[in-house]
């Protein structure tokens, strides 16, 4: 039996920290009056809270319930709010979108057994984008582990190869300590998710608390490396002064190091054409002159095109994985690297660089670029004027093409509409064909792309764009879907309901597994195997109507931008299903064991008609009309 726990009547102001900023209630001046004796649930809510948690994402059970017990009284104060989802698939998802909207650590509760079960896709969906997460999960009590008890599962276990770190508390008075740990190692170094699995009686169990201050633990033998070795940036500086044809490569490092402003730096510093990896987009402004936009199986044939002709390719934290390099012995054969990432084990796994760099990559490049100032380095005038003009002509010749059918509204024509109306949005995607589409055609700012790279989730969209959507309920969140991704996790619809969530969802519908149908089209004569999804598609105005949400469905390119402007306009959640070509191919596409050069489905333009001269603005000598810096002094057109 409890003793005395924190009641529901006591303030959060009388037994923790004051609010963090995020907190729109007023701060406490007093230092916080700890209660003398706490249970094990209430002080991982209060560590929680201390490390500046707004939100968790989660679904109760047997093993948990003394730990939503204590978060029912902390919940009343107003400290911190769960969002109760439907399946705990989707609680993981949405502290995934969560974390990947704000670079906060997202967070996400599940009880034993098929509740920690249930959890694991999203668990190895962060692992694989290394996204910041604490993933809690109820256990049976300390002596029934091992005993074959009711919902017992090895959680511990089963998630070993997915989470950078695993604990499971056998002491209440180790809770403050295990949460500051998890915190500082789920979101230092190269981020990722950390479990800790809470036994019902430790849940239970009173103690002495002593709470931990964030960032106050010391892990030993855990110092991720966050500056870039001197002499190693200088070797790049080096390589970088003598490139005629270099190349940045940009993955989803970046985003989370935050160094957008530092990679337009140096591309302008030096002229460097840009392309980014599917995690990566939103690194650098697409609207920008020096964008090439993705590259690898389903890149821009101009990204590939520069990646397999560049002399230097400058990686900024990416992996080179499979996705990106296509035939790894040809990608970039002709290139020097240079490798810049935080996880020295990516570095040298897939391409041997010529000059590694291990480090944070916004303060390896900030050091960089520094460097060049003190000693004043840049571009030369003409340096890769010729390399730029190439690029440029391959982005003449090989444009992305957005098709229109006659009969039928092309899934392009979609991704352009939404966001020619809504711009500046949050857009989260599930897997497919949709997803490279959205990659393609969204012109997206750092942290509003949002989708399952690594892991390649289907059913990640929905509940990733409900946390992108908790964190910030002012802005647009819009969800990219197919209709076979979203029937993976539409029962989330349920929790957009119940909170009023407002997401907007758009159902790219051509009554596929598209990319199953496009592979089983390509590679296994045209034999379609259990991927057609036609028959058992759910009415979804009469879905959405049984919700309580709002749903629309059309069919016709004339229906496309107004009903598109009334799911923007709509004051709550909305399904739009879009009916479209049914046998459209995503392309460019590097098909499998074939170099990025080798794409199918390009479509190369007719010359353009001679176009006006543009005229420097410095030396005001002519240029061709493709050009964007001046031959003659290096000045921006």
């Amino acid at each position: 039996m409890r003793s005395r726990s924190v009641s529901a009547g006591e303030s959060l102001s009388q037994i923790s920290l004051p609010q963090t900023e995020n907190h729109k209630q007023s701060r406490a001046s007093s230092p916080p009056v700890l209660p003398k004796r706490a249970s094990g649930g209430f002080a991982l809510l209060d560590s929680l809270h201390r490390h500046g948690v707004d939100y968790i994402f989660g679904y109760p059970g047997g093993a948990i319930l003394p730990i939503y017990d204590d978060l029912y009284k902390v919940e009343a104060t107003g400290a911190i709010k769960h969002i109760l989802v439907r399946h705990e698939q989707g609680a993981a998802h949405a502290a995934d979108g969560y974390a990947r909207a704000t670079g906060k650590v997202g967070v996400c509760f599940g009880t034993s057994g098929p509740g920690a079960t249930n959890l694991v896709t999203g668990i190895a969906t962060a692992y694989m984008d290394s996204i910041p997460m604490i993933v809690v999960t109820g256990q049976v009590a300390r002596p029934s582990i091992g005993t074959d008890a009711f919902q017992e599962t090895d959680i511990y276990g089963i998630t070993l190869p997915i989470v950078k770190h695993s604990y499971v508390v056998r002491d209440p008075k180790d809770m403050a300590r295990i949460v500051a740990e998890a915190f500082h190692i789920a979101s230092t170094g190269r981020p990722g998710p950390v479990l800790i699995d809470v036994p019902k009686d430790v849940a239970l169990e009173e103690f002495d608390y002593v709470p931990v201050k964030p960032g106050s633990v010391k892990l030993r033998g855990y110092r991720p490396t966050v500056k870039g070795n001197p002499r190693q940036i200088n070797a790049a500086i080096q390589l970088i002064t003598e490139s005629r044809r270099p190349l940045l490569y940009i993955g989803g490092g970046a985003i989370a190091a935050g160094a957008h402003e530092e990679i337009k730096e140096l591309a302008e510093l030096f002229n460097i054409p840009v392309t980014t990896t599917l995690m990566g987009i939103g690194a650098f402004d697409e609207h920008h002159p020096l964008a090439l936009g993705m590259l690898g199986m389903h890149g821009t044939a101009y990204a590939n095109f520069a990646v397999s002709d560049c002399d230097l390719l400058i990686c900024v934290g990416a992996r080179f994985d499979d996705r990106v390099t296509g035939k790894l012995d040809e990608f970039a054969s002709r290139a020097k690297v240079i490798h810049i990432d935080i996880d020295p084990a990516e570095v040298g796994k897939n391409r041997i660089p010529e000059v590694p760099i291990v480090g944070d990559v916004r303060n390896v490049l900030v050091d960089l670029l520094r460097r060049c100032k003190e000693t004043g380095v840049k571009a030369t005038p003409n340096q890769n004027q010729e390399w730029l003009n190439l690029v440029n002509r391959w982005r003449d010749e090989y444009p992305l093409i957005v098709p229109q059918h006659p009969d039928s509204i092309s899934p392009q024509e979609v991704i352009v509409e939404v966001n020619s109306q809504a711009p500046n949005a949050f857009y989260t995607t599930d897997v497919g064909q949709h997803q490279m589409w959205a990659a393609q055609f969204l012109k997206n700012g750092p942290r509003r792309w949002i989708s399952s790279a690594g892991l390649g989730t289907m059913g990640f969209g929905l509940p990733a764009a409900m946390g992108a959507k908790v964190a910030f309920p002012d802005e647009e969140v819009i969800c990219i879907s197919g209709d076979a991704s979203f029937q993976m996790c539409l029962q989330e619809l349920g929790t957009l309901a119940q909170y009023g969530i407002n997401v907007k969802t758009i159902i790219i519908n051509n009554g596929w597994q598209g990319m199953v149908r496009q592979w089983q089209q390509a590679f296994y004569g045209e034999r379609y195997s259990c991927s057609n999804m036609e028959v058992g598609m759910p009415d979804v105005e009469l879905l959405a109507k049984a919700y309580g949400i709002k749903g629309m469905v059309i069919s016709d390119r004339s229906q496309l931008k107004d009903a598109i402007a009334e799911m923007l306009a709509h004051k709550g959640p909305v399904i739009l299903n879009v009916h479209v070509t049914r046998d459209e191919n995503c392309y460019p596409m590097v098909a499998p064991g074939k170099s990025n050069a080798q794409m199918v489905g390009l479509q190369k333009q007719p010359p353009k008609a001679a176009a006006e001269p543009v005229y420097c603005s410095n030396c005001n000598a002519k240029n061709a009309p493709n050009h964007n810096f001046c031959a003659e002094c290096g000045t921006k057109l």
